[in-house]
């Protein structure tokens, strides 16, 4: 019966039914084949991949996504243990399989951050929930700035003629935060400050996703996703932002200069965090003698004896 071309009615079909001749089921079938959604979705991917679109060889781009594999890993271990609310409970493979591989984030990423079409294009191109397709790039994207991967973007004319003449990649901030994270300064240990900005994370997302839900008055319409670029503070900064704010380090104006936003981002930012750290029972202590400017503050601290980190790679 499994060989015969049987072709099942829509009612009662396990009895009412009409075997074919074997010439239209070889058709039917290699019609179900060219529709097929997961072939379909696979061979997009392949074009995708194209040097052409990613800007990466085909082997550059296999090392990239093996540099990735253990941190998506990770990434995907702590995820699940938030929506799980403790540990496994089921043995490893025993959940439905996922849409998108590993390779197929990394390719949806760049194609996204090198602005060749938008999310919504993405979902409709795969088949997929735009919802799917933004998880995936965000959660890529956040890997690579991890990683030092980047794509350039350039905000001043002499950033885009510097790396014309020069090929130096637009200059970040990446040694502030761990300057800024000095006991000195914080008024605890930096395990205690990693532990504090760990548990309030999750926390400052869901805030996130509270606000914009009723600024928006409703769901996110379909495919209306975030932009490129980064915003210009991250969730851990504004916690030590926070911190050093109640802790009576400096004024707003010396934390504005120091991360390179306006003072009015500062206050949103303690004004937004400061309620999460009181309801964790955070007391800050007057610091001894604060710092009226960031050159002042800066050379009071003692540079960490840690590694220099990696430059940037452009992908």
């Amino acid at each position: 019966m499994r060989a015969l071309p049987v072709t099942p009615h829509d009612w009662c079909g396990s009895w009412n039914y009409t075997i074919d001749p074997a010439t239209q089921n070889t058709d039917r079938q290699a019609n179900a084949g060219a529709q097929d959604p997961t072939l379909a979705r696979s061979q997009t991917l392949t074009l995708l991949s194209n040097p052409i679109v990613t800007g990466m060889t085909g082997q550059e781009l296999d090392e990239l996504v093996a540099q990735l594999a253990p941190a998506r890993a990770a990434q995907t271990a702590q995820r699940c243990y938030a929506r799980r609310g403790g540990r496994r409970r089921n043995a490893p493979g025993a959940g439905a399989r996922p849409l998108l591989t590993d390779a197929d984030r990394v390719v949806l990423t760049l194609v996204y951050l090198r602005q060749h079409c938008s999310q919504k294009v993405l979902a409709e191109l795969l088949e997929i929930n735009p919802h799917s397709i933004g998880e995936a790039i965000a959660d890529t994207r956040q890997l690579l700035d991890e990683h030092r991967h980047t794509t350039s973007r350039f905000t001043t004319v002499a950033a885009l003629s510097r790396f014309l003449t020069t090929g130096a990649l637009p200059t970040t901030r990446p040694r502030v935060p761990a300057l800024l994270s000095d006991p000195s300064l914080t008024g605890m240990p930096r395990a205690q400050l990693a532990s504090l900005i760990e548990r309030h994370s999750v926390r400052q997302a869901t805030q996130a996703q509270r606000r914009l839900y009723h600024r928006r008055g409703g769901e996110r319409l379909p495919g209306a996703r975030g932009g490129v670029f980064f915003e210009k503070i991250t969730d851990a900064e504004r916690v030590l932002i926070t911190v050093l704010y109640q802790h009576q380090v400096c004024t707003r104006k010396v934390l504005a200069e120091l991360f390179d936003v306006t003072p009015t981002t500062i206050g949103i930012a303690c004004r937004r965090v400061g309620p999460l750290l009181e309801q964790d029972g955070y007391i800050p202590t007057p610091a001894p003698s604060p710092h009226t400017t960031a050159t002042a503050l800066l050379d009071s601290v003692t540079p960490p004896n840690d590694p220099p980190e990696p430059a940037q790679q452009p992908c």
